[in-house]
């Protein structure tokens, strides 16, 4: 193909969003600007479109990781274990290490690139306050056993869905299942509003506690007027308007964003039957013999194509490498956040032994993504199949 080309990404936000941005700020008098009604409506119609009770809109997926583990720490106080896998966007580890949780990781498997649930059993203790999974690019990393496994041991279970909105499991969107989840609306994922983030959750206490630590734990931010009372009742010394609940964060947008979120919204069904149909089209045709593509491809939503060599052929890892580059095919090696997360700085003194996550290591070095996204062209994607099936 000629002038062949295919970046990791193509730009979310297009021309009927700008209008839509632009439309606001014409408005006379000007516009408030900074968290208002835009970002009230924007959560609302997330959780409509998502299925939960409530939204709370932050400044991006990584401060939606950090509110959570933050409002789930007031919970429990006295600290505890989160179980996170080592295939993870870095935020999600740094997350619990800022609210003073311990970490405790456990590898995947390679059918949906979420925890080896016999590794998973076995790591539970009296100290495990949550399972904090991991939809990786698109694919539902959620089973009948795993979330059997959280209510036998009374666990909460914690979504990360940056990479997979609109993915689902029996049917039912994720995000909406464990007790409270997280959404990035960076420029690449599903929806975008430039930066931006959701925390979601069913549960009322949960939510009302986000609010509040998302706008530097002031109780002014409280939705319940009972909750809101008792807090100054007990604090009569303070003005009712600056009362803080405990340390928090500044993890407010704008409405800026919130105007973008709402047009992108509006369209995110549509494109992502779009992604869903190119992922499958990809695994389909994709050399099984090279590649592994037994994937669990139910309830799929990917934002990218994963790719991962069935053999520890260093050889020929460089040789498609290099192909994918004489092709101008952008992509990432390691699959989210670059793979295994325990190779870090961060744990270099930690002594962590790799070869007890045989799974994260072989996709570290032995797997990569490539974009996809709704305006990506058929004859594209079969050029891209040629490309590696011919390696």
């Amino acid at each position: 193909m000629k002038d062949f080309n295919l970046p990791l990404m193509d730009n979310n936000i297009d021309r009927k969003d700008i209008d839509a941005l632009i439309e606001f700020l014409q408005q006379d008098p000007l516009p408030r600007l900074t968290n208002g009604p835009k970002v009230r409506e924007l959560e609302q119609k997330w959780s409509e479109w998502l299925g939960v009770k409530h939204s709370v809109f932050v400044n991006s997926g990584t401060s939606a990781n950090v509110l959570t583990m933050l409002a789930l720490k007031n919970n429990y106080p006295e600290g505890g274990e989160i179980i996170v896998p080592p295939l993870t966007w870095i935020s999600d580890i740094n997350s619990v290490v800022f609210a003073g949780f311990d970490l405790k990781f456990v590898d995947i498997n390679l059918k949906n690139l979420s925890f080896d649930l016999d590794q998973l059993e076995q790591a539970i203790t009296d100290k495990t306050r949550a399972i904090f999974i991991t939809h990786v690019l698109g694919l539902s990393g959620l089973s009948k056993r795993l979330l059997d496994i959280c209510k036998r041991n009374n666990i909460k279970l914690i979504e990360d869905v940056s990479e997979s909105h609109g993915a689902t499991h029996e049917g039912i969107k994720l995000g909406s299942i464990g007790y409270a989840s997280n959404f990035s609306f960076y420029f690449a994922h599903h929806m975008s509003t430039i930066e931006g983030g959701m925390v979601c959750t069913n549960d009322s206490s949960f939510y009302e506690l986000c609010r509040s630590l998302r706008s530097h734990g002031m109780v002014r931010e409280f939705d319940d007027p009972t909750i809101k009372q008792q807090h100054i009742d007990d604090n009569p010394q303070l003005n009712p308007d600056f009362i803080f609940i405990g340390p928090a964060h500044n993890f407010r947008s704008t409405e800026i964003n919130a105007v973008l979120g709402l047009s992108q919204i509006e369209k995110l069904d549509q494109n992502n039957i779009l992604r869903i149909d190119n992922f499958k089209y990809f695994i389909d045709n994709l050399d099984s013999t090279k590649y592994h593509t037994d994937f669990h491809m139910n309830g799929q939503c990917n934002y990218a194509f994963i790719v991962i060599m069935n053999d520890q052929d260093w050889k020929l890892r460089d040789r498609i490498e290099n192909i994918l580059r004489e092709n101008k095919v952008e992509f990432r090696r390691g699959l989210s956040g670059g793979g295994n997360q325990l190779r870090q700085p961060m744990f270099k003194d930690k002594q962590v032994p790799l070869d007890q996550f045989p799974t994260v290591e072989h996709v570290s070095d032995f797997s990569w993504y490539i974009g996809n996204y709704p305006s990506l062209e058929k004859s594209k994607i079969d050029k891209l199949l040629e490309i590696l099936n011919g390696a």
